[in-house]
């Protein structure tokens, strides 16, 4: 596909979009904001797509918002939020394939939103994550309040909000906010391997488990084991349990088709 400010790649069930602005450290444009959100719209209606990597050029995963775009005059905060980010946060969340990110350098701001909307988040141990707004008088937005307390609890969120704090990469995964923290040269490896696994991986089961995980915070117990019937017959029913079943009577590897 041809973007102007990101990349979109597809190739053996692996969807990779990386965000292709490296002199501004990937700074989110309305132009990038738009092609982003398009590019995983693609990779969703993808029949061939099993995950999607999401990645970046250059040293920086990305710096949040690009502010020179909105220097000028008085900013319409909350229709760039409405009808920009809030979209994009929206569609990864929904997207039942699996999401993993390659945090190559710093993510600040809306830019950390952006990873921790992801569902597996593999970094470069000198990577950081920063919620930089107080910093210039603003509030958290693209999900952060929503995505920090859950993954790291209310106090620790609270102090990384209005203080602005740097986590580096391996406090992220002792925390809970990432999964891996890797050296630079064994990044890409580490990715490949992860990727390599889900796009062979029950892709159906798996969106279905997405879906259930994000419904089960704000869901009660009894609601929870409802819609877990649920689901469960639905992947009951498909080709891929099909071949789970038979590969384990066969005492095989089983091919999944994600179907």
């Amino acid at each position: 596909m041809n973007f102007n400010t990101i990349l979109y790649t597809a190739q053996d069930g692996i969807t990779t979009i990386t965000l292709n602005r490296p002199e501004s450290y990937n700074a989110f444009t309305d132009e990038m904001r738009t092609e982003t959100l398009e590019a995983f719209t693609l990779a969703a209606a993808d029949e061939d797509c099993r995950v999607v990597v999401l990645a970046a050029a250059g040293k920086a995963f990305c710096s949040g918002q690009d502010l020179k775009e909105i220097a000028e005059g008085k900013t319409d905060f909350s229709g760039i939020l409405k009808n920009g980010y809030n979209p994009l946060i929206l569609a990864m969340r929904s997207m039942e394939k699996p999401i993993v990110c390659r945090l190559n350098g710093i993510a600040a701001g809306g830019g950390c939103s952006l990873v921790l909307a992801c569902d597996y988040i593999i970094a470069d141990e000198r990577a950081s994550l920063v919620e930089v707004f107080v910093g210039i008088g603003l509030v958290l937005d693209c999900g952060s309040s929503f995505f920090l307390p859950r993954l790291i609890g209310t106090n620790r969120a609270f102090e990384l909000a209005t203080m602005g704090g740097k986590v580096k990469a391996a406090q992220a995964v002792e925390w809970g906010m990432i999964n891996k923290a890797v050296p630079t040269e064994d990044l890409d490896a580490e990715v490949q391997s992860v990727v390599s696994y889900y796009a062979q991986a029950p892709t159906k089961a798996i969106g279905m488990m997405k879906r259930m995980l994000n419904q089960s915070t704000t869901s009660s117990l009894e609601e929870v084991l409802t819609y877990e019937a649920h689901y469960q017959q639905i992947a009951g029913d498909s080709a891929d349990y099909a071949e789970g079943l038979q590969s384990f009577i066969d005492k095989r590897k089983p091919i999944f088709t994600g179907k």
